[in-house]
């Protein structure tokens, strides 16, 4: 069989439309946070949008398709989901540590490489003694 042949429908079935489904990972959840693409403004929706009347506990979803954003006041179709609560980590496990567990990773990155940087600071000054 050539290579026409097989990209040809070899039945009616192949003909019809398919109808597009999201996959299960890309449905929102009712916690999840949603950006504006635009001025980066974050709706959490625990704490709401107080600004439009939104009450605490209000999910994205639920938002009326005239709300806006009230940083910069585009439309509710420019918001992309970033994923669920602002905790990180294991739920069972934010208790633990010394605060490291309840950081976010941009925080976890600027303990490291601040921590690395006042290092190499304090090794270079070694040289200043005499």
């Amino acid at each position: 069989m050539s290579d026409l042949e097989q990209d040809r429908p070899s039945s009616p079935e192949d003909l019809a439309p398919t109808t597009d489904t999201k996959p299960a990972a890309a449905v929102a959840s009712d916690d999840d946070r949603f950006e504006c693409r635009a001025c980066g403004y974050k709706y959490n929706p625990s704490k709401g949008d107080p600004k439009n009347r939104i009450i605490a506990g209000t999910p994205f979803s639920v938002l009326p398709m005239t709300w806006k954003c009230p940083s910069c006041g585009v439309k509710k179709t420019a918001f992309a989901n970033i994923g669920t609560t602002e905790s990180y980590g294991f739920k069972e496990n934010q208790g633990y540590g010394f605060g490291v567990n309840t950081m976010t990773p941009g925080q976890k990155s600027l303990l490291i490489y601040g921590g690395l940087a006042v290092g190499i600071l304090i090794f270079l000054s070694l040289y200043t003694l005499n």
